[in-house]
């Protein structure tokens, strides 16, 4: 018993220090991102359509990339409205730009990996960012005159922000993002604890550490089951980059997580069908693996 008391104090401890931590970022996260969801997300979408028709070429990637990681939305939020994009004629290669980013990053996030310092955060941005234009880029080379998405299965996005009173509207989106960040975050926390209390140093830095092509490589896979929520990963990461793991493992971890998260998959292979959805599948792969390895190359 004594033992058991005297775990329990251990990891208590730990999960106590790494929720002083982060406890602030995951807060700022919540109240951003759903200030941005009420009052920003239609703006975005808006800017987006507006670029339609325009010649900008390439640019018109960039742009849809960028506006992609500005969007809050999840990948089930985001392929009905790309979905109404596309019947109002927008670009396959636009539409690939717009959602890889989106699937990647979002506002949210981007407070949430703050937690990880200004260095990790960057990587992450840029790194997404990047992913999100060469998908479209892609689409643009290899499918031209050729559709790639199937958009049939995908009626409009249904609005949940329609309260009049515009503070209530915003409360409510509030609860709604603590309700679905708010357990995982917790659940990160306790397996952060337990990596702590449990797992020694030396064994995160051989795996994950250095500038190995091994390490990168396993990261990119541990992070097709261990993803389920940007906000519950942000604490695994910052204990294994404590513990030693390369910020190039680290990205490519941010890469592969969300991008096979499983409800992203869903609707992902719904919209391209298997053959697609397995180019998708190796596409990630190779860009996280690739892009760790540069990183750990550059820093």
């Amino acid at each position: 018993m004594e033992t058991l008391q005297r775990e329990f104090i251990y990891i208590w401890y730990y999960f106590t220090v790494q929720w002083d931590q982060i406890f602030i970022y995951w807060v700022l996260g919540m109240e951003i991102g759903s200030a941005v969801s009420v009052f920003a997300k239609d703006s975005i979408h808006r800017v987006f359509l507006s670029l339609q028709g325009k010649k900008l070429g390439i640019l018109g990637i960039v742009a849809a990339s960028t506006l992609g990681a500005a969007s809050p939305l999840c990948m089930y939020g985001t392929i009905p409205i790309a979905a109404s994009f596309s019947r109002s004629g927008m670009k396959d290669d636009w539409l690939a730009a717009f959602m890889m980013s989106s699937i990647l990053l979002n506002p949210q996030l981007i407070i949430y990996s703050a937690a990880l310092g200004h260095t990790v955060l960057a990587v992450r941005m840029i790194t997404c960012f990047l992913c999100g234009i060469l998908a479209g880029l892609l689409i643009f080379f290899l499918c031209k005159n050729r559709s790639f998405f199937n958009f049939d299965s995908f009626e409009g996005p249904q609005n949940r922000d329609t309260d009049p009173n515009l503070l209530r509207r915003y409360v409510k989106n509030l609860g709604r993002n603590v309700k679905a960040t708010g357990p995982y975050f917790l659940i990160g926390i306790l397996l952060s604890a337990l990596f702590q209390r449990y797992v020694p140093a030396d064994a995160m830095t051989s795996l994950f550490g250095g500038n190995e092509a091994l390490g990168v490589l396993m990261a990119a896979t541990v992070g097709v089951p261990l993803y389920a929520c940007g906000g519950g990963t942000i604490p695994l990461l910052q204990q294994w980059l404590f513990d030693g793991m390369s910020v190039g493992s680290a990205a490519s971890f941010m890469i592969t997580g969300p991008a096979t998260k499983i409800t992203n998959l869903g609707a992902v292979k719904i919209i391209m069908g298997t053959k697609r959805f397995a180019l998708y599948l190796a596409f990630v792969m190779l860009f996280s693996f690739l892009a760790g390895i540069i990183v750990n190359l550059l820093i």
